[in-house]
């Protein structure tokens, strides 16, 4: 097989980790961006100040010993499969650098033989390239769940991220679809990872040449659909993890149905609105103040898709609005439909000098239609009464061309 047809095979294998990001991570160099061209295998990930960073994403193999049902990888599936070298990989990763088509690499496998077989062959694609080859650029390996401490060690000290896949949010659902999956050894990566870094940071405190372990941290990713689990318990899996472990991010992977797919998992895709809304819960629980249990009452079975979850609690929530925004607290005013983190924190500044008006709204480019009903502002426009719940609902209920993350 050539280079080219392993490429066609483990680029297209890897499309279904959507835990590619590379937020978190500096440029190193002299800060000159690559381009972003695009390719076989080539995904483009934004870093915090917006630029576009393009990853090499590929599979060191679609060889698996596991046979999860969800996966085109596993081992009873008839898949073409592919083999990458160590060799092969650094070598492509050189070669798509240099000729500006990436800027990093992002590389994940099936379990070949172990987990720390697999783990310690992905850790020395990271080393050939850091100290071989002086790659300056962007790695995010895979942590394969279940891999000694040492394993996980030797990649977490070459790759700027590291990520261990929940893949689904119980055990009882791994007990369903991969009955050789143990969340107890994802919960072990992933704590082996966090201690390493907490380890290297106490390192690095008291020499700047302390070596550095996963500095842009760790993120999962969680499968939705493929069993009958509420969106509750996602988020609640999420939360703990972001608690437990100080991860980066959850990735939330809409359930794809796959050919000769096992009768257990369902026929057609969920709604992908479903994972946005997940996204915006998931954006609420770790920069908004909200918990849980306030987005997503017991009482509800999932989250409401026709509107955002923001906006869902204030409408449950009526009697704490509307919020006055020149003596709100910060957290009062992260509340408010239609107004983000940013603005909140311009608003802030901003009434600092003088009252807040309507305008400044308009001109902060507030989501005014959904803030109206909830704000209390100089010179708003009239009120025409107080609509009900149910009939701002309706108002505000978004089409899919109109979902945003607020």
């Amino acid at each position: 097989m050539t280079l080219a047809e392993k490429l066609r095979i483990l680029a297209d294998a890897a499309k279904y980790d959507a835990s590619c990001a590379s937020s978190g991570a500096k440029a190193k160099g002299n800060g000159v961006g690559l381009g972003n061209k695009t390719g076989v295998g080539i995904c483009h990930s934004y870093a915090p100040d917006g630029r576009c960073i393009s990853l090499l994403k590929i599979l060191l193999t679609n060889y698996c010993v596991y046979d999860c049902t969800y996966c085109i990888n596993r081992v009873s599936s008839d898949v073409r499969r592919a083999r990458f070298t160590v060799e092969e990989v650094v070598s492509l990763t050189l070669d798509f650098y240099k000729r500006n088509y990436i800027e990093g690499l992002f590389l994940s496998s099936g379990v070949i033989q172990s987990a720390d077989d697999t783990m310690d062959q992905l850790a020395e694609v990271a080393r050939q390239l850091r100290v071989t080859h002086r790659f300056g650029g962007y790695i995010h390996l895979k942590a394969v769940p279940g891999a000694s401490a040492e394993a996980t060690a030797k990649a977490g000290r070459w790759a700027d991220r590291l990520s261990a896949n929940i893949e689904l949010p119980t055990q009882s659902d791994l007990d369903q679809l991969a009955p050789a999956k143990r969340m107890e050894d994802v919960d072990g990566t992933m704590r082996d990872i966090r201690d390493g870094r907490v380890e290297a940071l106490e390192a690095r405190k008291r020499s700047r040449k302390a070596p550095k372990f996963a500095p842009a941290g760790q993120s999962t990713q969680m499968i939705v659909g493929a069993t009958p689990t509420a969106d509750g318990t996602i988020l609640r899996t999420a939360s703990s993890l972001y608690r437990q472990y100080d991860l980066r991010r959850v990735y939330y992977s809409a359930f794809s149905p796959i050919p000769a797919s096992d009768p257990r998992l369902p026929l057609k895709a969920p709604p992908l609105v479903r994972e946005h809304r997940l996204y915006q819960a998931d954006f609420l629980l770790r920069g908004y103040g909200f918990d849980v249990e306030e987005l997503l009452p017991s009482s509800e079975d999932g989250l409401a898709l026709d509107i955002d979850p923001k906006l869902a609690w204030a409408l449950r929530n009526r009697h704490l609005f509307p919020v006055t925004l020149d003596t709100a607290s910060r957290e009062e005013i992260l509340r408010v439909p239609g107004i983000g983190a940013r603005n909140t924190q311009r608003l802030l500044r901003l009434r600092r000098r003088r009252r807040i008006r309507w305008s400044d709204l308009v001109e902060l480019r507030v989501v005014t239609k959904r803030a109206y009903a909830f704000v209390d502002v100089l010179d708003m426009p009239r009120r025409l009464g107080e609509p009900d719940s149910s009939s701002l609902r309706a108002a505000l209920s978004e089409a899919p061309a109109q979902l945003r993350l607020f």
